[in-house]
């Protein structure tokens, strides 16, 4: 039997990248996968075609998660579409790079609203389904730049960190209910995202990381399934999936 068989799961911004990543192998796992998007249909469709081929269960569900009402209707509907829901992955997140003298209000409150506040929403409507049941997974994933400093970076660094410390109270508060609420921190990882990183400084960047590579989404992945599979007393904490980088 796998070891998911019988869970339901969402996982937000999974059509690429990391995201996409952790869907997959919950999937593979044997879980109910919802699939959250916010607007590359036919990113989100290779994906379900993809989890189909393993003999899967997918939902695709599109929504902008930095708006509140929009997200906790996503939420609601894929706990309902399955009956219950056992694991949450706040995975989506953006940038708007720029230094602080030239970012602008715009900048610093989209990222605040998708990658934190964004957290907060899905995560307040998962409680209800999770409480009622006396069991849930969230699994946050944050980033190392959430941990140190970012050049250009302030509001996705802030947005990063708050998630981290948001991650420690929620596992407090909700420990009672049978519900665990971990972090994952990602190093520098090959997605699209990163990719839009000149080669130059990625090359900079990949000379100061211990284990000289960058990380494969993938091994996110695995940090996650090992949460959410056989972490159940584990609550509060953050694994840092990094290649050893702290001062990059």
């Amino acid at each position: 039997m796998k070891r998911l068989e019988g869970k339901t799961a969402l996982v937000t911004g999974a059509s690429r990248g990391i995201g996409k990543s952790i869907a997959m192998m919950l999937a593979s796992e044997g879980a109910k996968v919802a699939v959250n998007y916010a607007s590359n249909d036919a990113a989100a469709k290779d994906v379900k075609a993809e989890i189909d081929k393993l003999g899967g269960d997918c939902l695709l569900l599109k929504a902008n998660l930095g708006d509140a009402r929009a997200a906790r209707s996503m939420v609601k509907q894929a706990a309902e579409h399955y009956g219950h829901l056992d694991i949450l992955v706040n995975n989506a997140g953006i940038t708007k790079d720029s230094l602080l003298p030239r970012m602008t209000d715009e900048q610093w409150v989209d990222v605040i609203q998708v990658n934190l506040n964004g957290c907060f929403f899905c995560t307040s409507a998962a409680i209800p389904f999770m409480t009622k049941q006396g069991y849930g997974r969230i699994v946050n994933i944050s980033s190392m730049n959430g941990q140190i400093a970012a050049m250009g970076q302030a509001n996705y660094s802030a947005s990063k960190g708050g998630m981290i410390a948001f991650t420690r109270t929620a596992a407090t508060e909700l420990a009672r209910y049978g519900i665990t609420v971990n972090t994952v921190a990602p190093g520098y990882t090959e997605t699209d995202m990163f990719a839009a990183v000149p080669p130059a400084i990625q090359a900079q960047i990949k000379s100061r990381i211990p284990l000289a590579r960058f990380a494969h989404p993938e091994e996110i992945a695995k940090a996650v399934i090992f949460l959410v599979a056989d972490g159940d007393y584990i609550t509060g904490e953050q694994i840092n999936v990094n290649g050893g980088a702290y001062e990059v």
